[in-house]
């Protein structure tokens, strides 16, 4: 009898199981990518603060706090180890943390706002590292937690399959809230979200703990020591950057290139989230003929088709930039869910599973939070550089967002795909057409 609790997630009543363990991923999804698109914006436009200012601080805040999540990681570990009781009362403290850093963020006191840029980037910048860092325990538990509760494929994909598509589902919400009913709105949600995620978390499948003693249950070496998830940590890396670029300056993108009205704003980020939610079930089919690898390689070549034609658009092409907006989104959902089902794989493959999941979702999440990190540590002060300004019209300027927006994710995304072919897909083909060793003859 299989006594794996990922089970339950087929079958009459799995949907129940599905969202009392995938519900917390919606508010989640808050504090991920929609604040990565708004955050930029919001404090140059709002305040006033210098993009090449901005950029620098979010670049150290965000790589201070992705330090901490291999460490985060392995304490996971021993939490898990201990009961799973422990995972949640670390995670509910954690998510406190979390709500009360994203409204600091987002809302800095009149004293800070009146002190000048220099106290502003201060606090911007040790709120973003706290809240990341309380955003860190809360994901990476939930990671951790839906990998140990085991399965074959097909159970461990609706495990995942239920944590992103919520997800999804929330950074939809996020990413029209705030343009709808304004961020304080967006928080409140959150907030309510977030306490609501977690309850139902509480009542979810519970991984069977492993109990083990003297070294079997030490933390061991670092998952970095393991060559194969190197090679996929590199490729995810690569991409992760490709696709952070263009989320970090979308806005920008539409103000001033497309000069699009703020009223059609919600629209385009609506439409990039809705198709990514909506196409996982048709790269879910794709994989089954093609293969997970191949299948990212395919979305990877989709976006890099789209965003060439994107670097074409000008002022009021706003009904163009909406196909954009669907085709990337389509893209993207391979980015959000084939790399997580093939580090899901890879942990098995490597003997690894129901002990050491925290350390390598731990690693996984500083290689996502790398990747923001240098699309804002990158993009916004080679913009200013080369002259954009929020709010400018020289053509000049124009072009240098265009090519920062457009056509440096594509040079990324080629990267990542030639990165992807010979360093995943080659080995594995390779390991695959491997002859057989025969066995010796006997002597006579």
């Amino acid at each position: 009898m299989n006594a794996d609790p990922a089970t339950r997630f087929i079958g009459p009543g799995a949907w129940r199981h599905g969202l009392r363990y995938g519900l917390l991923g919606l508010p989640l999804a808050f504090v991920a990518l929609p604040l990565y698109v708004i955050l930029p914006n919001h404090y140059a436009r709002a305040f006033g603060v210098p993009l090449a200012l901005l950029g620098a601080v979010l670049l150290a805040a965000r790589l201070v706090d992705a330090v901490l999540d291999p460490w985060i990681g392995r304490w996971c570990d021993r939490l898990a180890a201990r009961s799973p009781r422990a995972v949640l009362a670390a995670a509910a403290a954690a998510a406190v943390v979390l709500a009360l850093g994203l409204w600091g963020l987002l809302f800095p006191p009149a004293a800070v706002r009146e002190a000048g840029t220099t106290a502003l980037l201060g606090w911007a910048g040790l709120l973003m590292a706290i809240t990341y860092t309380a955003y860190s325990v809360v994901s990476v538990a939930h990671q951790a937690w839906g990998a140990r509760l085991g399965g074959n494929e097909a159970q461990r994909s609706r495990v995942v399959a239920w944590r992103e598509g919520l997800s999804l589902l929330g950074v939809l919400i996020a990413a029209v809230l705030p343009t709808t009913l304004g961020l304080g709105a967006t928080v409140a949600v959150f907030a309510v979200l977030l306490a609501l995620g977690w309850w139902a978390w509480s009542g979810s499948a519970t991984p069977i703990t492993v109990q083990a003693t003297g070294p079997a249950m030490a933390l061991g070496a670092s998952p970095l020591r393991q060559p194969a998830f190197l090679r996929l940590l590199a490729v995810f890396v690569i991409n992760g950057t490709a696709s952070a670029v263009p989320a970090t300056l979308v806005l920008f993108f539409v103000q001033d290139r497309l000069q699009a009205a703020p009223a059609v704003e919600p629209a385009f980020l609506a439409t990039y989230f809705l198709c990514a939610a909506l196409s996982i079930p048709l790269w879910v089919r794709l994989v089954a003929r093609l293969g997970l690898a191949r299948t990212w390689l395919v979305g990877m070549g989709l976006s890099v088709g789209v965003f060439i034609w994107a670097a074409t658009l000008g002022a009021g092409d706003v009904a163009a930039f909406l196909i954009v907006c669907a085709l990337s989104g389509v893209a993207l959902g391979t980015d959000l869910t084939l790399p997580g089902a093939l580090l899901a794989g890879l942990i098995g493959q490597l003997g690894e599973r129901g002990r050491r999941e925290g350390a390598y979702f731990g690693w996984w999440n500083f290689a996502t939070k790398l990747n923001l990190a240098l699309a804002a540590g990158l993009a916004l002060p080679l913009l200013a550089l080369f002259g954009y300004t929020p709010g400018a019209r020289d053509p000049a300027a124009l072009q240098t967002l265009t090519v920062a927006y457009c056509l440096l994710p594509c040079a990324l995304k080629l990267l990542a795909a030639a990165a992807l072919y010979a360093l995943v897909i080659r080995p594995a083909q390779r390991l695959a057409s491997a002859p057989s060793i025969p066995s010796a003859p006997s002597t006579p």
